[in-house]
């Protein structure tokens, strides 16, 4: 039976407010159109309500962008391009799909070797967070180049470059925005623009958070390494670290050695020891507009 109450026990669930227009990519995007609004409400729905998973981004986030900012700024890829990763991996240094996409980025072996990264057994650099945001931006820059549009570059990072032009083509448009899609790509823009524009003021949708809670980047001393290592568990001890902690930082090493036949040189980032614990590491914060005092 339903409670009889002219008044409602529960919690509001308020639906957030749509903006008219939002600047993406340094352009304007209108939401005037009803399929472009329904579209973002949907995906800014989903994230304001999902409340576990867009905390984690925040705090993740705060992490791992002062790393990727600087790649993308330097590659003349935009910043919102952050918000991409977000979507594809949940910041997620460990994340591997049932498609062997994996990463940050989300790359499948045969395009992670395409743009330079090396995927074997004891190596894998899409694991690697600047290497994997460098090969990211080659992808970007060279979907630019055919497009000339920075949403339909996001798209075709989600559904392939050849299955874009192809959709572009045969509709007769030049956007992403304008063609029929399948779902997951023609959700995937609107969701990366959403989560933006959550970021920009996450107070705004209920997520308050305090300058302690968010994730720190971890500062690190560099040591190359350009010959076969038989032990990373005792490499670790004698660089004054555990093996979890190297492989946390260092998640591209996945086996207990590494033959590197080649001799190739990697570097490999040993935490300090300050930025291990909260009580000595100092706090930044990436963007103020994410905490409250």
């Amino acid at each position: 039976m339903y409670a009889q109450d002219s008044e409602s026990t529960m919690t509001p669930a308020l639906s957030p407010a749509v903006p008219d227009e939002v600047t993406f990519c340094g352009k304007p995007i209108s939401l005037d159109r009803a399929d472009m609004f329904e579209r973002f409400d949907r995906e800014l729905t989903s994230l304001v309500y999902s409340h576990s998973t867009t905390l984690l981004l925040l705090k993740r986030a705060n992490k791992y962008f002062p790393v990727m900012a600087p790649i993308l700024k330097a590659n003349g890829i935009p910043e919102d391009f952050l918000y991409l990763a977000c979507v594809e991996s949940s910041l997620n240094h460990r994340a591997l799909s049932p498609a062997k996409a994996a990463g940050f980025w989300q790359f499948i072996p045969a395009t992670a070797k395409e743009y330079g990264l090396e995927v074997s057994d004891d190596v894998d650099e899409r694991f690697d967070l600047e290497k994997s945001t460098l090969a990211a931006c080659k992808f970007f820059k060279k979907a630019y180049a055919r497009y000339g549009d920075w949403p339909t570059v996001m798209a075709a990072f989600n559904g392939g470059m050849a299955r874009i032009t192809k959709e572009l083509g045969k509709q007769q448009q030049d956007t992403s925005f304008d063609i029929y899609l399948t779902e997951e790509t023609s959700r995937y823009v609107f969701r990366i623009m959403a989560l933006e524009y959550l970021f920009s003021d996450p107070a705004r949708f209920g997520f308050i958070l305090a300058p302690e809670q968010l994730y720190q980047p971890t500062d690190c001393d560099i040591v190359t390494v350009d010959g076969p290592i038989e032990d990373w568990s005792t490499w670790a001890l004698e660089h004054g670290v555990s093996y979890a902690q190297l492989r946390e930082e260092n998640p591209w090493i996945r086996a207990k050695e590494m033959t590197n036949k080649d001799n190739k040189t990697y570097t490999v980032k040993i935490p300090s020891k300050n930025s291990l614990y909260r009580s000595t590491n100092n706090i930044k914060v990436f963007n103020d507009r994410w905490v409250k005092e």
